[in-house]
């Protein structure tokens, strides 16, 4: 095959590219492409969260109204955190709180928490026979406060229309850290429509709440857009390690598969939300769910690190066209 091109580019690799005007000004992005269809784009800037997933020139994820938003935009007030919500395939919730705004001890914790909108320290990707790789540093440290370091590779095949995020976070500070994980993950049109496919062989699905519940027995059927749609949670419990969400568009002939290991990421999430323009499923898996760090704790499901532990995870994730 190398006799027939002239850069690698031309059949598969990354470029390094930075945005220009808007709020995404000046943020630097890795566009991926792995020559067999699959094409990724993962964002230095936004703690190395991946914002577009296409698969034969087909956008699979969902982007907000808020498009690219830089870091120094982000407001932790309220739920200010929704300005600065790209979306994207994939935004990090964590580590201080995953979910509704919350107080413990006189501190309060912002909606999804902070993670998403910091910066990587360091970013760069590798070469190999099998993987294109995109390794990133992020710190969420202060002084006087936690001090967490996320140490993410995703590792996107050259052989196979699939990808890894594969995540070491680790409290690099001398206290007890409670540390909370979401990986908010958005599928978007035309992946998603009335017609797709969703397949989650849980145990046992739990609305969130009241509202959630009126509907509960068609968690699995999408509609289309519906003006003043209300969002709507649904909890999917697993019964061992095997954690899968599944999505297949047939008009498309297209689908998407997540795998992850459901007893560490015990707390996975089917976000369904209908709107006009705010047309989005989220399939997110995490170590607790999305109600607050206070809620986790008195749920007994709060999770923490002692100082200079490391805690793994990895998610995966296949395309197909059949």
């Amino acid at each position: 095959m190398k006799a027939y091109i002239g850069h690698d580019t031309q059949y598969f690799g990354v470029e390094e590219h930075r945005l220009v005007g808007g709020k995404g000004d000046g943020m630097r992005l890795y566009e991926i492409n792995n020559g067999k269809g699959l094409e990724l784009v993962v964002s230095p800037d936004r703690c190395g969260d991946i914002t577009r997933l296409k698969f034969k020139g087909i956008n699979l994820s969902y982007m907000s109204p808020c498009g690219y938003v830089a870091p120094a935009y982000y407001d932790c007030n309220g739920e200010n955190w929704l300005k600065s919500f790209t979306a994207g395939f994939l935004t990090t919730c964590g580590f201080e709180n995953v979910g509704k705004i919350c107080e413990e001890d006189g501190e309060r914790f912002p909606l999804h928490g902070s993670i998403a909108n910091r910066p990587c320290e360091r970013a760069y990707w590798t070469e190999d026979d099998e993987y294109l790789t995109v390794h990133t540093l992020t710190k969420d440290e202060a002084i006087f406060a936690r001090k967490f370091r996320l140490e993410r590779q995703i590792k996107v095949s050259k052989k196979e229309n699939e990808f890894e995020i594969h995540d070491k976070i680790t409290n690099s500070g001398d206290t007890v850290e409670p540390m909370l994980i979401l990986y908010h993950i958005n599928m978007g049109y035309p992946l998603l429509d009335e017609d797709s496919v969703i397949t989650i062989p849980a145990k046992k699905v739990v609305p969130r709440d009241d509202h959630a519940a009126v509907d509960v027995e068609n968690w699995m059927n999408m509609q289309k857009p519906t003006p003043g749609y209300q969002e709507k949670c649904y909890y999917h419990q697993f019964g061992d390690r095997k954690g899968i969400a599944d999505i297949y568009q047939p008009k498309l002939n297209t689908g998407l598969t997540i795998s992850f290991d459901a007893e560490l990421l015990d707390g996975f999430v089917e976000w369904k939300m209908m709107g006009v323009r705010d047309y989005v499923l989220g399939l997110e898996c995490g170590n607790c769910y999305p109600d607050g760090r206070k809620a986790m704790r008195e749920s007994g499901m709060l999770k923490v690190l002692e100082p200079g532990e490391s805690k793994e995870y990895c998610v995966k994730v296949k395309l197909r066209d059949k």
